[in-house]
């Protein structure tokens, strides 16, 4: 599927002079904070501003391998470097853990948070040398970088915002009374996190107050969170006198009657969508930081195979903290796909590695989307049409799950948060997949997303309101 990114304009070269204004994006190193960074990245250098993207060194090799909606050489515009940071324990993700939060993942954080300042700082340094102004862009989770623009005399820095600003909001209104009005009843984001990870976002909260801070820029659309959501973060006092920019979809909209952009190798799941029928098949994925048991995979698996509709499922386990080469890993159940492979003959398929998921979504033979509901991933099936099967795992996605299928109704609910200590049987299952993909209450969720997708794509166009926030953030941050 090829792309034609809706901010996009024809780049120059990155540079960076006396006379410039450089941006440094620091995200945080997991791979739906390092995807949408790289894809603002992107965007911020297709207008022509030079950007540098920091980040460990095994983290920006993930971020480049797994970019994927852009053409053929676009990462040449944007200039990687990366960070020196302490070795850390790389565990393997435990499907049997009683949190579904990727827990083995807390070492990685350790180690970047404690490692990551210092080359931050000395590449801030060298940076502002040879600008006029040194834009610092940083994930929340990555708010040290915040102080370290402060520390330079021509640093200003802005929060890359990566949730809904719903998510936000929850975190402002202790009593989440916003999103009770609004029939959002999700649990409160802290509930959905393990209590190491609830401290270290407390306590890195005060280096967002740097002086430096000077706006949040936020990937969603006001298409999709509306003024309510958006406009009440903005008016919190933590935003008092700094300016809130809403440019979401980051990700790039595809054509699906496109071919694959600029060259790059067509992945094979591609060319077995082309055999399909139009508005057919269900895809299925849960992201890069959930692990189901062996015990839910043969549910999921008998669900998907009885209900008798095509489909793409991505079965993998979470990534561990450093990702090594997929293909040379061997998926812990290939015993289970031995038989089930053989089973679903002509009617589905399985991924064991890394799947394009925007191309997926843009296929116009893709339907819906069973998924986590992490944000980048509802931000991709929406802006591409595609309603939700809502499997919620932890952090944000509970509220997502929520906002997609009770705010938007874009969507319907699998398996709500609350449950994800037992196991889902086939037949709730099935009946999830029945009511979207063949029932009349899946033709008002299929056809209320296609409404959102036009929606969300007028707001990227000329005159839309994610365009003229991006914008407003280039020409400020230029000026």
């Amino acid at each position: 599927m090829a792309c034609s990114p809706q901010h996009q304009a024809p780049p120059p070269e990155p540079e960076t002079s006396m006379g410039s204004v450089a941006v440094v994006a620091v995200p945080f190193p997991a791979q739906g904070h390092l995807n949408g960074m790289l894809h603002l990245s992107l965007q911020l250098a297709s207008r022509g501003l030079p950007v540098h993207y920091a980040a460990p060194g095994t983290h920006v090799r993930q971020a480049r391998a797994r970019v994927h909606g852009w053409g053929e050489g676009v990462l040449s515009r944007v200039v990687f470097h990366k960070l020196d940071v302490p070795a850390y324990a790389s565990p393997p993700p435990d499907p049997a853990a009683p949190s579904p939060f990727p827990t083995h993942l807390i070492p990685m954080v350790e180690a970047f948070a404690a490692g990551a300042r210092a080359p931050v700082a000395g590449l801030l340094a060298r940076i502002s040398a040879c600008s006029r102004r040194v834009v610092v862009l940083y994930d929340r989770l990555s708010s040290f970088a915040a102080p370290e623009a402060a520390r330079i005399p021509n640093g200003e820095a802005y929060c890359l915002q990566c949730v809904a600003a719903s998510f936000d909001a929850a975190w402002m209104d202790a009593g989440q009374r916003l999103l009770r009005a609004r029939g959002l009843d999700a649990p409160h984001p802290a509930a959905c996190m393990p209590r190491e990870v609830v401290e270290y976002i407390v306590r890195t909260q005060g280096d967002g107050q740097s002086p430096a801070f000077a706006g949040v820029v936020m990937n969603t659309s006001r298409a999709i969170e509306s003024d309510e959501f958006i406009d009440v973060v903005a008016s919190d006092p933590e935003y008092r006198g700094k300016r809130v920019f809403a440019v979401g979809p980051m990700n790039p909209l595809l054509d699906a009657t496109a071919p694959t952009a600029g060259g790059q190798t067509r992945h094979e799941c591609l060319d077995w969508l082309d055999k399909q029928p139009q508005a057919s098949v269900l895809y299925v994925s849960f992201g890069t930081t959930s692990s189901l048991t062996a015990e839910q995979v043969a549910e999921l698996g008998a669900a998907l195979r009885d209900s008798k509709q095509q489909f793409v499922w991505v079965l993998r386990d979470a990534d561990r903290g450093v990702v090594h080469e997929e293909e040379a890993v061997e998926s812990r159940h290939a015993r289970f796909l031995s038989e089930f492979t053989e089973q679903i003959q002509g009617t589905g398929l399985v991924i064991t590695t890394w799947a394009p998921q925007l191309e997926i979504l843009a296929h116009g033979a893709t339907a819906a989307f069973m998924s986590h509901c992490g944000w980048n991933s509802a931000m991709e099936s929406l802006s591409h049409g595609k309603p939700m099967l809502a499997w919620p795992m932890h952090s944000d996605q509970p509220l997502v799950a929520e906002l997609v299928c009770k705010y938007l109704k874009a969507g319907i609910m699998v398996r709500p948060w609350e449950q994800h200590s037992a196991v889902t049987p086939a037949e709730a299952i099935r009946e999830a997949i029945e009511k979207a993909m063949a029932r009349d209450e899946g033709l008002a969720v299929r056809e209320r997303a296609n409404a959102l997708r036009e929606s969300i794509r007028a707001s990227v166009a000329e005159g839309g309101s994610s365009r003229k926030d991006l914008d407003d953030f280039i020409a400020y941050i230029a000026r």
